[in-house]
């Protein structure tokens, strides 16, 4: 009999989970394919899910503790942004889990590498994060008090999106450009970090090449090589102190370092951020029993968010 793939079981396991919450009643109301925003004549989209109060699953529940609050959703895997990415961690019930706590969740789809850079992605998300704050009323959400969270290329987005939040412009023609992009908490899981050092420098680099530019490496040089990837490594572009950070990964993770969690946490800590790691003993990219570690994400965003504190958060 031919073996099933690990990411086939994997997903076997999981869509087995979402049959089950499907028959159950619905923490949320998802609006799909939302534009926050247009590039290069596409329109960027997102889905909104919102609570609705009914809470299917007891364990999820929090009380009251996450009403008013947000978390944005960065939805993308290797760098592609295509809906499949949403279905998929919905089957990891992360939009339960927080819509039954009364999180509004935005998954924000940045756009794939076969049209965007890194750079134009992250750029991506921080229009979607403005549009998110002048919409902050209309969605009953408190604009100071955003998480972020994202897995493997969301996770790194979310991380870069943190770590370089810039200020608002309340003079800007454009109403929607007036909201800054600062964050209160970032939760990842297994994000690259780092492009300079790599702990297995055999990783052919024709993987990230798209993501550094439109054409791959082409004909750039070594120094315009080393310049993207120092702009694209979240931990090259700390500068001050960021938000609480928590970070999730496995240390047998094939296809991104677990170092790399590691090392962007020390960075922070060093100044004066708050980056909290957890090591699954046995995780891969991703693994089985990952919707217990998004319920202990789901806790730390709690605790992190709904207090009056988490203004102070926002770097």
């Amino acid at each position: 009999m031919r073996r099933l793939s690990r990411t086939g079981v994997f997903l076997i396991s999981a869509f087995s989970i979402a049959a089950y919450i499907s028959a159950q009643e619905l923490p949320f109301d998802q609006k799909m394919d939302i534009v926050y925003g247009e590039r290069w004549g596409c329109g960027l989209l997102m889905d909104i899910f919102t609570p609705t109060g009914k809470g299917i699953i007891k364990l999820y529940e929090k009380g009251d503790r996450g009403k008013g609050l947000a978390v944005i959703h960065v939805a993308s895997g290797g760098f592609d942004s295509d809906r499949m990415i949403i279905t998929l961690h919905r089957s990891f019930n992360m939009y339960h889990i927080f819509c039954a706590r009364g999180y509004t969740v935005f998954a924000v789809r940045p756009g794939s590498k076969s049209r965007f850079t890194g750079v134009e992605m992250l750029e991506n998300i921080k229009t979607a994060i403005r549009y998110i704050k002048f919409h902050a009323s209309d969605y009953s959400i408190d604009p100071d008090r955003i998480g972020i969270m994202g897995s493997s290329a969301g996770g790194h987005l979310s991380c870069l999106a943190t770590v370089t939040a810039e200020d608002g412009n309340p003079d800007a023609g454009d109403p929607m450009k007036r909201p800054d992009t600062r964050l209160a908490a970032c939760g990842v899981f297994f994000p690259p970090t780092d492009f300079i050092e790599w702990e297995d420098p055999t990783t052919p680099r024709k993987k990230i090449a798209k993501l550094f530019f439109t054409g791959g490496f082409g004909n750039h040089s070594e120094d315009e090589i080393r310049e993207m990837a120092t702009a694209l490594s979240p931990l090259r572009q700390i500068k001050g102190k960021c938000p609480p950070f928590i970070l999730f990964h496995g240390d047998a993770d094939p296809l991104v370092p677990f170092q790399q969690s590691i090392r962007i946490a020390e960075a922070l800590r060093a100044q004066g951020g708050e980056a909290k790691v957890i090591i699954k003993k046995g995780g891969q990219h991703p693994w089985l029993t990952i919707t217990n570690e998004i319920m202990i994400l789901a806790d730390w965003f709690d605790e992190t968010l709904a207090t009056p504190a988490a203004k102070g958060n926002r770097r």
